[in-house]
């Protein structure tokens, strides 16, 4: 979800009564495998709208919750940290020189930075997998 831009939290208590408090404060999205989540009273009286996808396949489940939210119309790719979801701000090669390899500094141009954790994104080959993947989940994917 990060990596197409949305805000997105793991929630990883064990108490679901937490979970769904803290996505009605935040106005956020559930979402699980777990069917008998879907009985919970805020759930089934829509005060917190949850996902339910099924199987054990990422790549399924990821096209499941594209499809449901309408979410391949509004993304806004790899302008997240996928590490702790803070909003990516651009950075100068200058500005991040002593802070990557100096083959990457060689080859790419363009830097973003996570300004909470501060690491550094670029369009590397890593980031060409994650655009075939996406591309793979959202059809209106832009082709980089």
């Amino acid at each position: 979800m990060r990596m197409m831009g949305y805000d997105a939290i793991l929630f990883n208590e064990l108490d679901d009564g937490l979970m769904v408090k803290k996505a009605i404060a935040q106005g956020r999205i559930i979402i699980t495998k777990d069917s008998e989540f879907m009985k919970r009273r805020a759930v089934s009286g829509g005060r917190v709208k949850v996902v339910l996808v099924s199987g054990d396949d990422p790549e399924q489940q990821m096209k499941t919750v594209i499809r449901v939210l309408d979410l391949d119309k509004s993304l806004h790719p790899f302008t997240r940290c996928i590490e702790c979801n803070s909003i990516l701000i651009n950075r100068e090669k200058e500005q991040i020189k002593d802070e990557v390899p100096p083959r990457v500094l060689e080859k790419q141009d363009q830097y973003m930075e996570c300004p909470n954790c501060h690491r550094i994104y670029w369009r590397g080959t890593h980031w060409q997998d994650m655009c075939r993947k996406l591309q793979l989940f959202a059809p209106n994917f832009p082709q980089f």
